[in-house]
């Protein structure tokens, strides 16, 4: 129960109520002592106008009047003329005088706290004015006992209100911060257990119906979050199955291109000079086919193989891509050039490498062919201080919006219908692989530029 949230709002309020009583209280407890003082001046003001009616009274009658109004004696100035009215023996000295004709509320909140904070029986002189004006002033002496009694008195009295009404306002608050606070994060705390326990059931997706604006900003949060997440996992599972399905086919496809590698090694000796010229070509092709699909297996079980990073002269992986794409051009009117110097070599990892420049050229060539326009594409290559650079630059219509937007996520940066959006997302991750970035530099009517830069670095501090 004090761990909860209307628990611990019950005691502070509990708290703060009787903070603010006991700011009350010093305030209260000075008007009862000025009240009181008065009491004891108009008593004694009373007591002396029947001493005006007769001018002797008799002693027990005095004693009587000094007792009702409960001082010692009575003085009461008129016309400038101070006149002792009544007056009995006082049993000790008088300690302090106190004129309330003068007094402010500092001052009498400072007389009150030493009065309650003193407990010894004194005699004190208290002046004040008449009522109705029927004098210049009146001074009585009295003992302090009966006033700090009557002021513990009510002091307790005091309290004990304060602590009813603070326990009755904290049990009404406590109730209510239950209803408008309490139940609907209990509720929303709920609707989070019940959807971590099934993620994928819509049904465990909140629907926002708080009345508070906090609270139901929460829940608006909470739906956008559970609603995205819901997506996510269904996707993923998509995935996943899409995975599984891809590695069952590399698998084969691994089995039928090595038997297809073992063919080509009798094409190698063949006679003819165009096949002896074409023979490698094919050759590398099929063995980077291998490659490519123990890749998707080695994907499949977890992760992008890490690369095997040594110093490669740029040039020739370039060519290798270049002589693949211009195979595939067929009669369209798109030329491939290859501009990195021969002496160029960079550290990185030859296949993988081969497969990033060759998604970026192959997306460039496809969008150049769906346009039905002449176009180019070159494959350029440079060095920084810290960095190699390299660029593949086409003359094409530019990517989309929405390839722009998702343009590293699978399945959706396609630019082509019917394309899945991998080829960019699987670049990146090799070259992230490498240390290096690949981003999109440019993009428009006038062509697209992908630019993937490598450390020249090699990690070490």
């Amino acid at each position: 129960m004090l761990n909860s949230l209307s628990g611990r709002f019950l005691i502070l309020t509990t708290v703060f109520v009787m903070l603010a009583e006991v700011l009350i209280f010093v305030p209260s407890i000075a008007r009862f002592r000025e009240d009181y003082l008065l009491n004891r001046l108009e008593r004694a003001q009373i007591a002396s106008l029947a001493l005006l009616a007769d001018d002797m009274l008799e002693a027990k009658l005095e004693a009587e009047l000094l007792e009702n109004a409960g001082v010692f004696n009575v003085v009461l100035r008129r016309d400038e003329v101070r006149q002792l009215m009544l007056s009995s023996p006082i049993p000790d000295e008088i300690s302090k005088t106190f004129d309330l004709r003068m007094a402010g509320p500092m001052v009498l909140m400072r007389d009150a706290m030493a009065r309650l904070f003193s407990p010894d029986n004194q005699i004190i002189r208290v002046i004040g004015a008449p009522v109705r004006e029927a004098g210049l002033l009146i001074e009585v002496t009295m003992e302090t006992g009966p006033l700090r009694a009557a002021m513990i008195d009510y002091g307790l009295r005091i309290l004990m209100l304060s602590a009813v009404i603070s326990v009755i306002t904290a049990f009404l608050l406590f109730l209510a911060v239950r209803v408008v606070l309490v139940r609907p994060i209990k509720g929303v705390v709920d609707t989070m257990q019940r959807y971590a326990l099934a993620p994928e059931d819509a049904r465990g997706v909140i629907q926002p119906n708080a009345g508070v604006t906090e609270l139901r900003e929460a829940e608006e949060a909470l739906l956008m979050l559970q609603t995205e997440l819901t997506q996510a996992l269904k996707q993923r599972e998509r995935l996943a199955q899409l995975g599984g399905a891809v590695a069952k086919v590399s698998h084969d496809l691994r089995n039928i291109l090595t038997s297809a590698q073992l063919f080509t090694d009798r094409i190698e000796g063949s006679e003819d000079p165009l096949v002896r010229r074409m023979a490698p070509k094919l050759v590398n092709s099929i063995t980077r086919a291998v490659s490519l699909c123990e890749g998707t297996l080695a994907f499949g079980r977890a992760e992008e193989p890490a690369p095997t990073l040594t110093m490669v002269p740029l040039a020739s992986v370039i060519d290798d891509v270049v002589a693949s794409e211009r195979l595939a051009i067929a009669d369209a009117c798109v030329q491939i050039e290859n501009e990195i110097p021969d002496d160029l070599m960079v550290r990185a990892d030859p296949e993988q490498m081969f497969r990033v420049v060759m998604n970026l050229v192959r997306n460039a060539r496809q969008a150049l062919v769906a346009s039905n326009k002449p176009g180019q594409i070159t494959v350029t290559a440079g060095e920084r201080d810290d960095t190699w650079w390299i660029e593949v630059r086409d003359t094409g219509p530019g990517l989309p919006p929405k390839a722009q937007e998702n343009l590293f996520t699978p399945f959706q940066g396609g630019v082509r219908k019917g394309g899945t959006g991998l080829g960019l997302a699987i670049s990146e991750e090799l070259v992230r692989g490498h240390g290096g970035t690949l981003m999109l530099k440019h993009t428009g009517p006038e062509g697209t530029t992908f630019e993937i830069c490598l450390p020249r670095g090699d990690g070490t501090f």
